[in-house]
């Protein structure tokens, strides 16, 4: 892929901003920063609150405007990230296009298209302590510690949600 800096846009279509989402857009946005890229929330509602920690990343942008409006005079340099497309994506890519737009709901379960040159981990346990874990509904991609790869607190905020769910029964 070229070097050229990117731009990754995700179509946030919900009125508000949900804590996964928000550890997901963060880790995007420190992503796209260390890349020397940017980062667009767009199609954001009016009155939508940006949380602070994604509103001081550098490559982070709030945009109202939806990517056909953003873009109308470079559509063909806008790449829609497609599980569903008839072509896989390719490094040859970075150089067609300069923006890669997340449509659709991400974490598409189950995926629709294999990526055979990616370790995945399907449904992994998330071990808290020697008494607690649980199990991912997901597939997630294998880092190389053979751990899922996840936003930085994910971890945490899915052994407090299990908590919270624990205390409901009790």
């Amino acid at each position: 892929m070229a070097s050229a800096a990117k731009t990754i846009i995700v179509e946030h279509l919900d009125p508000e901003l949900g804590p996964w989402s928000e550890l997901e857009y963060k880790c995007i946005a420190k992503e796209s920063h260390e890349r020397n890229s940017d980062f667009i929330l767009s199609c954001l509602p009016a009155g939508f609150k940006v949380p602070e920690d994604l509103a001081n990343s550098p490559a982070f942008k709030a945009e109202h405007r939806g990517v056909e409006e953003l873009y109308a005079d470079r559509r063909n340099r806008v790449c829609l990230l497609d599980p569903a497309a008839a072509k896989d994506l390719s490094p040859e890519d970075g150089d067609n296009f300069d923006v890669f737009l997340f449509g659709g709901i991400l974490g598409d379960d189950p995926p629709r298209v294999a990526l055979d040159k990616i370790e995945y981990l399907d449904f992994p346990e998330l071990k808290f302590n020697k008494f607690e874990s649980t199990e991912m509904p997901f597939r997630y991609v294998k880092g190389p510690d053979g751990e899922p790869i996840m936003p930085e607190g994910m971890k945490e905020l899915i052994q407090k949600d299990a908590d919270k769910a624990v205390d409901d029964l009790i």
